[in-house]
């Protein structure tokens, strides 16, 4: 091995080294993820730092001459651990499609490979077949070295097909797959034709580099798959908790009007009950609803408030444009917290203005209102419903909320969805 080539072959494993230890620690410290994903990647990680430790060793004795027997040993742990490396990924990509490995016919043909695999590695030192090395350390393909790299190839290629076959479980991690076994296939389809060692580090390097990749993706995803879940059990929490005297006022309201106006009574009754069927329904959906059902919901609720606050509760909508869609429990929340706050009786009526833009950037939705001025939550007092709404825009679609004095006495608050 020339100077040059050897000096590139020892930074490109000492970098990969540096990857695999990171890897490794990662896979130790990182929060939230479950018992089997970590236990995984500890493992994966543990016996991928064999692998670089043991070429490393094999750097280091081309400088520094050892025993010719020492370079069975060091290629036979070079060799067995990336070996074991294939079966371990054959196992991660049966547990992200949701196989059960024990059962999978995929891995039964792949630990059949790997078991004959095994058996012509443990044969190789003793035999001239499969290869022989020099006391200077140069290997020499044997003329059954060919069947050591098959082997390893179909098991990349099994691996490969049950990839692409199962392309829509795999969802984002399609790709990452792909990057990962890909190369290092294409480098090992090559190497059974032409002796090209070097470039076997390159596609391990990437391998290593793209099951990194891939533990930062479980990891984000992970935390945003907990995000979702405390802004849903949030959402639930808000609508459990509504506020008993408006059910209670609602309730009064409909008794009184049974016997004066029949028939407001009635429309009361139904426009409370599509806002308690709207209220109950939207904790259960966990995905973005189309903005006519939350619009549906807000005027339901506005419906019941104008009933029972007469001639002090306006509403004009100025909503053309619906055809975007948004969290549950977006804009009713907003438009209660501003009845909540800007209804007073001893001021002027309290008008409510509802509309819907279309941006070059997305959709936006603006509520204003003539009542008190917002006053900033404080650590005692938090807006616990706007803080909840505003991160649930965030997590479910990036969206973001704005609250403003308005021009003249009130707020306008300012929802921007972006283009789904």
């Amino acid at each position: 091995m020339s100077e040059i080539t050897l000096q590139v072959d020892s930074i490109l494993t000492g970098a990969l080294l540096m990857l695999v230890l990171l890897g490794l620690g990662i896979a130790f410290i990182m929060p939230g993820v479950d018992r089997w994903n970590r236990h995984f990647f500890i493992t994966f990680y543990t016996v991928f730092v064999l692998y670089t430790v043991s070429i490393l060793i094999e750097m280091l004795a081309f400088s520094y001459p050892i025993e010719e027997q020492f370079w069975d040993i060091i290629y036979y742990i070079e060799t067995l651990s990336g070996l074991i490396l294939i079966p371990m990924m054959t196992i991660y990509l049966l547990h992200c499609c949701g196989e059960k490995w024990r059962r999978s016919t995929l891995f039964h043909i792949e630990a059949a490979l790997w078991i004959i695999s095994f058996i012509l590695l443990n044969i190789a030192p003793f035999s001239t077949l499969f290869y022989s090395v020099t006391p200077e350390g140069q290997l020499f393909r044997g003329p059954l070295y060919i069947f050591l790299v098959l082997l390893t190839e179909a098991m990349l290629v099994l691996n490969l097909a049950c990839v692409i076959r199962w392309r829509s479980k795999l969802s984002k991690k399609f790709y990452a797959f792909l990057a990962c076994l890909l190369p290092l296939a294409i480098v090992l389809l090559i190497h059974c034709f032409v002796p090209i060692f070097e470039f076997l580090g390159i596609g391990i390097s990437i391998w290593a580099l793209t099951m990194f990749g891939v533990i930062l993706f479980d990891q984000i995803d992970q935390y945003l798959r907990q995000q979702r879940e405390i802004a849903h059990q949030n959402a639930s929490i808000m609508v459990l908790q509504m506020r008993p005297h408006f059910i209670y006022n609602t309730m009064m309201s409909i008794y009184y009007l049974c016997k004066q106006d029949p028939d407001l009574a009635q429309q009361v009754t139904l426009d409370f009950n599509t806002y308690l069927r709207k209220n109950f329904t939207a904790i259960a959906k966990e995905e973005l609803i189309h903005f006519s059902e939350e619009l549906e919901h807000t005027r339901a609720y506005l419906a019941v408030e104008k009933a029972q606050f007469e001639d002090s509760l306006f509403v004009d909508y100025d909503t053309p444009y619906t055809d975007f869609r948004v969290p549950p429990l977006t804009l009713q929340p907003i438009v209660e917290n501003a009845v909540k706050h800007g209804m007073d009786p001893d001021s002027e009526p309290l008008h409510i203005y509802i509309r819907t833009n279309r941006t070059d950037s997305g959709s936006e939705i603006i509520v204003e209102n003539n009542g008190a001025d917002f006053e900033p939550a404080d650590d005692n007092e938090p807006h616990i419903a706007l803080k909840n709404i505003q991160q649930r825009l965030e997590i479910m679609c990036s969206g973001k909320m704005a609250i403003t004095p308005r021009k003249g006495g009130g707020t306008v608050v300012k929802v921007t969805i972006p283009r789904q």
